[in-house]
């Protein structure tokens, strides 16, 4: 028998509480199994439901969350990410970390039967456009989840009060449906309360403090800030994990300019490139490649020049004061 009694029970176990990640991963467990046990066509035609599955999941999730509904809908933008871990130019300890996160998360329940928690509670901090934003994406992807993205405009009422009554509707959510919730430019929020002059703003930060240390570890909510120095001290212990993003090297500079380029940048002189990137984020990066092929392909032709890239990095490096 291919699938073993743990198998069966986990599998009843994710299609009962309505888990189609964790549902699918074990049936991948099962077909690797039965492939190393020389059931070959069995793993083959189990493997290609499981993709057929999860391409109709993530159509329905799509679906169900294009119109939130209730108080929800005013305060998170919500969608399916299409970002892969491999297109994330990244230095190699912060890409291990996540691939921790991503094995934690799709193994959770083999986690929580003996006691542990996966890691669910992520600060992301660094410089704008170094590719925080699309780690939640990443994240969200890799997981077959969807990415909610909470509208901080939305949450930070004029009237003070209400904004931690509009924080326990997030909170819910949180607890009630599972997928990725992102506070981007989370410093508005979680700004250091020794130097806020408003009690209610402090209020607001002591409710945050107290619903992400509460929270349970179905759904990953992440943090993100440029202004990592104003955040509140106590904030960083009630996070797992703290991952630090920074300008990219040359290195992965280039890897960002040639990812985007594809086929267009092939006659690029890349060492003359490598001299003109110093100081640009990857956000500011992609944005130059695209300006270099919009160029390239309305003059008529079908490579970047080495020149042409140069210039428009020379431009964004002006506009960003480099």
């Amino acid at each position: 028998m291919s699938a073993t009694a743990d198998h069966v029970k986990a599998l009843v176990r994710s299609h009962g509480s309505g888990d189609h990640q964790a549902f699918y991963s074990v049936a991948l467990q099962v077909a690797a199994k039965a492939a190393r046990q020389g059931h070959h066509r069995f793993a083959t035609d189990l493997k290609s439901l499981v993709d057929e599955g999860k391409a109709e999941s993530r159509q329905g999730t799509v679906t169900a969350l294009a119109q939130p509904r209730g108080e929800l809908a005013d305060l998170v933008v919500a969608r399916y990410a299409d970002d892969q871990l491999h297109d994330l130019i990244a230095p190699r300890d912060l890409i291990a970390a996540l691939r921790h996160v991503i094995a934690e998360q799709r193994q959770r329940h083999s986690l929580m039967d003996r006691g542990f928690n996966p890691v669910h509670r992520l600060l992301l901090e660094g410089p704008p456009g170094t590719g925080k934003t699309m780690t939640a994406a990443v994240l969200a992807h890799e997981l077959d989840l969807a990415l909610l993205t909470i509208r901080l405009d939305a949450l930070l009422s004029k009237y003070l009060g209400e904004t931690a009554s509009k924080l326990r509707t997030i909170f819910e959510a949180v607890d009630s449906q599972r997928a990725v919730y992102l506070f981007d430019e989370f410093d508005a929020l979680g700004g250091d309360r020794a130097g806020n002059d408003v009690g209610e703003a402090r209020r607001i930060l002591n409710s945050f403090l107290l619903f992400i240390e509460n929270l349970g570890p179905e759904s990953i909510v992440i943090a993100a800030t440029n202004h990592r120095s104003i955040l509140d001290r106590a904030l960083f212990r009630r996070f797992d994990l703290v991952l630090t993003y920074a300008l990219p090297t040359v290195d992965e500079s280039l890897a960002v300019l040639k990812g985007r380029l594809g086929t267009l940048g092939q006659r690029v002189g890349w060492k003359t490139v490598a001299k003109h990137t110093d100081g640009l984020s990857h956000a500011e990066l992609v944005k130059v490649a695209e300006t270099a092929a919009k160029r390239t392909l309305l003059a008529g032709d079908e490579r970047v020049a080495t020149a042409t890239l140069v210039e428009a990095l020379k431009v964004r490096r002006g506009t960003a004061g480099g």
